[in-house]
This record gives structure tokens, C-alpha cells and sequence, in this order.
């Protein structure tokens, strides 16, 4: 039997597979759609969906206490982020850099903007670890947390899957990317931002997207 290690590997390349297909596929149909524009989009890692994707209807919990309905994430355009608080890489770099993109927008851009973090790991993640973990970065940045398979549906809706940590295991860690999705302030997904995030070229056509 293949070990658990190369069962998580395998699981996360075909993640990355059909993330990646989604993102091609994409890619094709906005350019098509929008050649004016697209090119300085794409060199920023932005990738508009065709057309807006629903969401599903899921009661989370944010850092504030509050529940929270997916589909009523509106009124904003939100940047979501899925991560975890004892994440050893990915998550500090990827909130290091939203906090210097935060810094680099125009007022009237942050106004409109919401950045959040869903927990892949609400076995560790009650709201007040993920208020605590956040406020370290910025603490106008939000998180999320709930129950794992509502977590799973709303990052698999957004295609931005993860791979579950073993939560017999003491020091687990969880497999997850650092792309993000863009919900436009209808509750919608508008589309994706590839990681590694380039700060600069995003805080240069975010604003083109938000206030156009």
C-alpha cells in the first residue's frame, strides 16, 4: 500500500492539476473577452472568471464572533485567503505581503476592500486564535472558521482546494495553496489571484477592477 505521505503528495498534484486547468481554461476565454484589458490583469496574476461563480450557502463563524453566511458576503469586494494559524510558510508570507498591499492601495480602494482568511484547520482554530493570529499582520484583516466539510465545500466551490491534516498527529500540518478568490461586493466570485502574489503589479490593477 502506497504510504500516507505519497497519498497526500498524489491528492495534492491532482489539486494543483485541475486548479491549474480551471486557471488555463480561464485565462483563454477573458482574453478573448476583454483583449484590451487582460494583458496588464494576467501580468498582475489576476484571472476573471467568464462569467461570476454562486456561492454556497454555509454558516461560518468570523474572528468577530459574529456567524457569518457565505452568500452574504456582499456589499465589498473581499479578497479569501485559506490558511491556518500554525502554518510554518505559506500563510505568514502570503499575509506579510496582502499587509504591504494593503499599505500600497489608495484609500478609496481599501474602503471597498475586505481581506480574509479561512482556517483549513478549525480543529486548532477557534475564532479567537485566528483574531489573535490576524492582528499580528493588519487588524482590519478578518478570518473565518467553522466546520471542516463546510470549509472544504466553500474552498472547492472556489476551486482552491486543500488536503485536511491528520489530527491524530501532534504537530500536524495541512497541504493548501496560496491563491486567492475574489468575491465581487454581489456575493459572487469574480475570480482567482495567483500566488506567489506580486505585490506591486496588484496594487497597481486592483484599483482598475474596484473603483474602474
Amino acid at each position: 500500500m502506497p504510504s500516507l505521505f505519497t497519498s497526500r503528495t498524489l491528492l495534492l498534484s491532482l489539486a494543483a492539476i485541475t486548479l491549474a486547468a480551471v486557471v488555463g481554461l480561464v485565462i483563454g476565454q477573458y482574453s478573448s473577452h476583454n483583449k484590451q484589458t487582460a494583458p496588464a490583469i494576467r501580468e498582475a496574476g489576476i484571472i476573471a472568471l467568464p462569467s461570476s461563480r454562486e456561492l454556497p450557502a454555509l454558516q461560518l463563524v468570523s474572528t468577530t464572533g459574529e456567524p457569518v453566511n457565505t452568500q452574504h458576503l456582499a456589499d465589498k469586494w473581499h479578497l479569501v485567503f485559506f490558511g491556518y494559524t500554525f502554518c510554518p510558510d505559506i500563510c505568514p508570507t502570503t499575509l506579510a505581503e496582502l499587509r504591504q498591499l494593503n499599505k500600497l492601495l489608495p484609500e478609496e480602494v481599501k474602503d471597498q476592500l475586505q481581506i480574509v482568511m479561512v482556517s483549513v484547520d478549525p480543529h486548532r482554530d477557534s475564532s479567537e486564535q485566528l483574531h489573535a493570529y490576524l492582528q499580528y499582520f493588519d487588524p482590519t484583516f478578518v478570518g473565518f472558521t467553522g466546520e471542516l466539510q463546510d470549509i472544504q465545500t466553500l474552498s472547492n466551490t472556489l476551486s482552491i482546494p486543500f488536503i485536511p491534516g491528520d489530527t491524530s498527529k501532534p504537530r500536524y500540518t495541512v497541504d493548501h495553496s496560496g491563491n486567492l478568490a475574489i468575491i465581487s461586493p454581489d456575493g459572487r466570485q469574480y475570480g482567482f489571484i495567483r500566488a506567489p502574489l506580486d505585490v506591486k503589479k496588484l496594487a497597481e490593477q486592483l484599483p482598475n477592477i474596484i473603483t474602474p
